[in-house]
């Protein structure tokens, strides 16, 4: 029940005066933040709870602990702490300082000021951010930041708007509106004392993009409150002076604050392989330990009856058995032995990374100097995940091309226009753009390649190319500093606006403009103008105001519009009524044919006239009133200006100063088209929209609604009161999928086989443009009567007041409308493919990766721009899936899989002309001879290239025919989804990632591709033209996609290949060391003894060997940089585990116990009847392991720095001045034995320095050969 999913809140200026235990509000989470995990007190238990949940840590305290038993213990007890603290300690003080500095963030924050209402003093006071309540009101100025999500009540703006940037939310630097609510828009002042109303809404949540609830008034009316009314915590006010707003969620019920998840927390692939070998570790070590448990029972069995003189007794002073023995001993050597077990192994793979996605971040390869952008890491864990990718998934618009729109071309009633002059000004533009490139760039950049488009279904947010890309980094610094930056306009440049029109449409224009020029002082009708005409100058009304474009000029502050929402400025029924009474839609008016060129006069004066904000019913009457004005006083209603004055100059004035602020990259497209041809977009409010047209000036458009885009509609529209016919006209633009089919049938008569003509030559044109790689869209119109505006806005207020299902309601009606269009034209837009694209994607395909592509164009204009990035090749065979039902596809699949096994494994060599022949065959019929399997072959990747469109997507992602739709896409070269949804993109990644068991990879832009980032192993995110809602839900951001070759081919295969080497040699390490103590076993009835000094055996893994491999683990490399981009191909030692595969490690055991052989029995046999101490003898075999094993880790190291030759000698030396030092210092530290001054004769000896050049040699012998 909504009831039970709501909040109340009230205004606390009503309870000032009461305790606070009256406040409704008090239950509501207050304005203080805490993103810190700890306090002084919890920090040490809540930090050590965490650490315990990593498997490894509880088996090491274990250890640790078990080694307090007296009867099992190895060593010191105090000793054997030693590591696991350490461990452990370095955790803490790493989680540590990361608190404290959430916690000095949260303080800051904690202690910004704001205004708040006090009701004793009358006015706004000074409060921290920390001090606010909800129900507390709030005066917000330009420039402040919110401190909470607030209900926007009053705007200084004289439309009651408020702009607000959102950069720290969305990553989206363009303004948005908000707009006060509804019941206060009419209020010249707000007052909080006179505020009496209480606001019920829904509960806090994530939902950035909704909000819903109602405000209810003391006389019990009940207004809607919707998303546009909230201003969310983070964003910056703009461009309004003051804004006062009532605060509906703080602290950490903030919107904001319930989006803030943190980083990333993925597991490597490698990692999971780790895994398996630290069991197989334990496995080893249990056998280890039960062998000596079984060699010690039968050592203490053999003596029998007779005690041996070294027989320790039981804590009660009796005789332990064998068998008892046995298993004490088996305790013991686990504790002896846990070295086995890599402790430092977890913890240095975590510094490894972290030191890997440090030198990334620094590779000025990978910075992008015109968005001012570097390669951001999300997630620090799965850096070598990037050295094993198979699949790389990527959508087209934004990612493969710019997503910056030029205007190429145009069709209008079935004439198409090709602008051969703009064609060639673009050409113009693109070759000094690569003369440009060839004289900066680095080595050689190759010039652009042909500027391919198509359709995008994903809704797009503009950013300014002239901001500096911002990232979501926590700082409102760097918003704000971003915001700043951007004061020039997007798609401004020369190229993208100054549009040469084609000569016979702009004929065309100003004779359509001439005719109503003459009508105008002849009081002619309307009907009189020819149906062509009529419809190119309906075209170019549509392009300028079916958009939410915002006109500024420069000595303007800047402004965008939000993006509008189904939302309407008529009110209600009663204003409709008001609006739109007989007096004003006469029945000559309601039809185009018969409108009179005097209530077109009248219409645009009035409406010229009318008020910024939304009309009341004061307004509506004034309107009525100005309408019974004589003719004579509207003879200058369409041209305000003197009849002398030079129109033509004064219009290339205006469009000199004026300047667009679009969304949407198609948007500002379009309307710098419309005004290349002087159709100028002039002015935008709420309710109206101003167009200057050639010869008739400035008419202004009441705009009573905006439909705004969606993905699943794929189109806009407006509703409008027609300036000059006083109808009702809707202006639809959208995919000419959708709108082809919207189309009003045509009738029989003239005007029907007139539409019908121009239907089927529109239909034309718009293949060619996509054939030629332009991205389409279709202009249409609808005439609306007073009867049907009035029964379907009946229908829509009632979906805008509800508030349960407003959006599905909003978009029923949305559908109730678009319908019956007439279609006017379409236009071509050109999206440039990005830099690098062709050469990054062949040379990914060199390197075994195959490359899909997932994109919401249509098939045409898809397969275009595949072809120029080299996605398909010319030489490729290329098969189309198109299916209108399911077992259409099913029978395209089956059919598909038997012509492939019939071309490639009946004939491995096919002939090129064959496959060329073939190319493009819809698989409608079956083949002539059929294939047993589906399934024979599937690894098998061939010379085809396969296209599928969304629909026969759907119907293939069925459970019973993705195995044949996988086969049949598996052995293709290249795959292109067209037409695909969000979903459809996520649904092909996860059926590959699982199906398959593949590495994935997937790289989008927009928000549509946030499903399909988050489903692969990894994402990727471009922080391009749609805002930065990819790269929040990405591990990686790049600024381009051609950086995505070096970050896989050459960052990929080196973090892989360093860690995979790491990890096998902590293995190696580790077992090398435990071995020698395991063979002493043998000599000493296995009784868990040790010749090595405790110490050097507890800090030998920990400090004396640790720190050269975490430098050659973050620094060497197998291959130059350059190579690894020349030779792609290396890339797939990768993606098949080359470098980690299971039999290395086994591989890396015999090695550990073949080279501890020769460091135990070399030593053994040189001291073997001398009468030296146990010590005396264990130390060098320490020493002599220790030169072994760095000595090893050289010959592994592929590339030598001075850190490599510094971290070596450091290890050495620090080894022999703890040796020295504690030798010295320790004269009867464990009696009998005695460490003292043992290393200091060892040096004394010549013996000593020969084990030292011959043992290392001796052990490595299997590596030189």
């Amino acid at each position: 029940r909504w009831e039970d999913k709501t909040r109340i809140v009230h205004a606390n200026i009503l309870y000032d005066l009461t305790k606070g235990g009256d406040n409704p509000n008090r239950h509501y989470a207050n304005n203080k933040i805490k993103t810190t995990k700890y306090t002084l007190l919890s920090f040490l238990p809540k930090n050590l709870f965490e650490q315990f949940h990593r498997f490894a840590n509880v088996y090491f305290v274990f250890i640790a602990l078990l080694n307090f038993v007296p009867v099992v213990n190895a060593f010191q007890p105090e000793l054997a702490l030693a590591p696991v603290v350490f461990i452990l300690s370095v955790t803490a003080i790493k989680d540590l300082w990361e608190d404290y500095r959430r916690h000095r963030s949260d303080k800051e924050i904690n202690h910004l000021d704001c205004l708040v209402y006090c009701r004793s003093e009358k006015r706004y006071v000074e409060k921290y951010w920390k001090e606010v309540r909800v129900g507390d009101f709030i005066r917000l100025r330009c420039n402040e930041i919110l401190p909470a999500d607030v209900l926007l009540l009053s705007s200084s703006d004289p439309d009651r708007l408020c702009h607000i940037e959102t950069a720290t939310l969305d990553g989206e630097t363009n303004l948005k509106q908000r707009q006060v609510v509804r019941s206060f828009i009419d209020l010249v002042s707000f007052d909080p004392l006179k505020y009496n109303s209480v606001i019920e809404c829904e509960k806090p949540n994530n939902d950035l993009n909704r909000f819903r609830g109602y405000i209810i008034h003391r006389s019990g009316k009940r207004d809607g409150l919707y998303k546009d009314n909230l201003l969310l915590r983070g964003c910056t006010i703009r461009n309004t002076e003051e804004a006062v707003g009532i605060i509906i969620y703080a602290g950490h019920e903030t919107k904001a604050m319930l989006n803030n998840n943190g980083p990333r927390y993925k597991r490597s692939k490698l990692e999971r392989q780790m895994n398996v070998d630290v069991f197989w570790c334990v496995i080893i070590l249990l056998v280890m330990c039960l062998f000596s448990a079984i060699g010690h029972g039968l050592w203490m069995f053999q003596y029998g009856d007779k005690r041996p003189v070294f027989d320790v007794l039981s804590p009660e002073g009796t005789e332990l058995s064998p068998v008892v023995s046995a298993i004490y001993l088996f305790l013991t050597m686990i504790i002896v032995l846990q070295v086995l077990i890599p402790i430092s192994l977890f913890v240095s793979i975590e510094i490894v990374k972290i030191c890997q996605v440090y030198f990334i971040h620094q590779d000025m390869e990978l910075y992008d100097e015109e968005t001012d952008s570097h390669l951001q890491c999300r997630a620090l864990n799965i850096t070598e995940d990037l050295g094993q990718m198979q699949y790389i998934f990527s959508d087209k618009t934004g990612t493969l091309t710019e997503n910056k729109m030029v205007f190429r071309r145009c069709t209008v009633a079935g004439v198409e226009y090709s602008h051969d002059a703009n064609a060639r000004r673009l050409a113009m533009y693109q070759e000094m753009d690569s003369e440009e490139e060839e004289c900066t760039s680095h080595g050689g950049t190759l010039p652009r390649r042909d500027s391919v488009t198509s359709h995008q279904s994903g809704k797009v947010v503009l950013r300014s190319q002239s901001t500096k890309s911002h990232r979501r980094t926590g700082s409102r610094a760097e918003a704000k500093r971003a915001s700043i930056l951007s004061k020039h306009t997007a798609f401004s440049s020369p190229m993208e606006k100054d549009i040469t029109p084609d000569p016979q449409l702009m004929d065309k224009v100003n004779e359509c403009s001439s005719q109503m020029e003459f009508m105008r002082f002849h009081s002619q009708s309307l009907n009189q103008i020819p149906p062509d005409l009529c419809d190119v100058f309906d075209f170019f009304i549509a392009l300028t105001i079916c958009n939410t474009v915002v006109v500024s000029s420069p000595n303007q502050p800047r402004q965008k519009v939000r993006r509008y929402e189904l939302k309407s400025p008529v009110k209600t029924i009663e204003d409709f009524i008001k609006r739109f009474t007989p007096s004003r839609l006469t029945s000559g008016s309601n039809n185009s044919s018969s409108s009179s060129l005097a209530t077109n006069r009248s219409s645009s004066h009035k409406v010229g006239c009318s008020m910024l904000s939304s009309p009341s019913a004061e307004s509506t009457l004034t309107k009525l009133k100005e309408e019974k004005r004589p003719e004579h006083d509207l003879q200058h209603a369409f041209s305000p200006v003197p009849p002398n004055f030079d129109k033509t100059k004064a219009l290339a004035q205006d469009e000199c100063e004026l300047r667009y602020e679009a969304e949407s990259p198609d948007e500002a497209a379009l309307v710098y088209a419309a005004r290349a041809y002087k159709c100028a977009l002039v002015g935008r409010l709420p309710d109206q929209v101003t167009v200057e047209l050639p010869h008739l000036g400035k008419l202004s458009f009441e705009l009573l609604h905006t439909l705004g885009f969606d993905s699943t509609r794929k189109r806009m529209s407006v509703v409008v009161k027609h300036p000059l016919t006083e109808q009702i006209t809707v202006y639809t633009k959208g995919a000419d999928s959708v709108i082809m089919d919207l189309i009003r049938p045509a009738t029989d008569d003239c005007k029907g086989k007139r539409q019908r003509k121009i239907l089927y030559k529109t239909q034309n044109y718009l293949n060619l443009y996509a054939a030629d790689g332009l991205r389409t869209l279709c202009i249409a119109k609808k005439v609306l009567s007073k009867e049907e505006y009035a029964s379907w806005l009946q229908l829509h207020l009632e979906a805008e007041t509800a508030i349960q299902r407003r959006e599905e309601l909003l978009f029923e009606s949305a559908l109730r409308l678009e319908t019956n269009l007439q279609l006017l034209g379409a236009t071509g837009v050109e999206d440039r493919l990005q830099d690098g694209v062709p050469e990054t994607i062949a040379s990914l395909r060199k390197a075994g990766l195959q490359i899909w592509v997932l994109t919401g164009d249509k098939q045409e204009t898809a397969i275009n721009i595949a072809y120029a990035c080299k996605l398909l090749d010319p030489e490729e065979e290329i098969i189309t899936l198109n299916a209108d039902s399911q077992e259409a596809c099913a029978v395209l699949l089956k059919n598909s899989l038997q012509y492939i096994q019939k071309k490639f494994l009946c004939n491995p060599r096919p002939d090129p002309q064959a496959t060329r022949d073939y190319a493009g065959i819809h698989f409608s019929s079956p083949m002539c001879s059929p294939a047993s399997s589906g399934h024979s072959s599937p690894f098998l990747v061939h010379r085809l290239g396969l296209v599928i469109d969304g629909r026969t997507l759907a119907y293939a992602l069925d459970k019973s025919l993705e195995d044949d739709f996988l086969a049949v896409a598996r052995s293709c070269r290249s795959v292109l989804c067209c037409r695909s949804t969000p979903l459809q993109k996520s649904m092909v990644v996860k059926l590959v990632r699982n199906k398959l068991k593949v590495m994935t990879l997937a790289i989008g832009d927009g928000a549509n591709d946030v499903s399909m980032i988050q489903v692969a192993d990894v994402g990727v995110g471009i922080s391009g033209q749609e805002g930065m809602q990819a790269v929040m839900a990405s591990d990686f951001a790049l600024p381009r996609f051609r950086y995505l070759q070096k970050l896989l081919l050459v960052h990929g295969h080196w973090c892989y290949s360093r860690l995979a080497n790491m990890i096998l040699y902590f293995f190696y390490k580790n077992a090398m060391f435990v071995a020698l103590i395991f063979w002493y076993q043998f000599y000493c009835g296995f009784s868990g003894s040790s010749m090595v000094d405790q110490w050097y055996l507890i800090f030998f893994n920990l400090m004396f060997s640790a720190f050269p491999q975490l430098v050659t683990g973050t620094l060497d490399k197998d291959v130059s940089a350059e190579t690894l981009q020349e030779l792609p191909q290396l890339y797939m030692n990768g993606q098949n585990s080359e470098e980690y595969k299971p039999y290395m490690f086994w591989m890396n055991m015999i090695d550990a116990f073949y080279q501890s052989l020769i460091c135990f029995f070399i030593p053994y046999f040189t001291y073997v009847d001398s009468d030296v101490d146990l010590f005396t003898w264990g130390t060098p075999i320490t020493t002599l392991a220790l030169f072994t094993i760095l000595l090893h880790l050289g010959i592994e190291t592929k590339t030598w720095t001075w850190m490599n030759w510094v971290s070596i000698g450091f290890s050495i030396a620090l080894f022999f001045i703890v040796a020295l030092c504690y030798n010295a210092s320790c004269p009867a530290c464990f009696s009998p034995s005695n460490p003292y001054w043992t290393m200091q004769r060892l040096l004394g000896e010549p013996i000593f320095y020969l084990l030292c050049v011959v043992t290392p040699i001796a052990a490595l012998l299997p590596r030189y050969l």
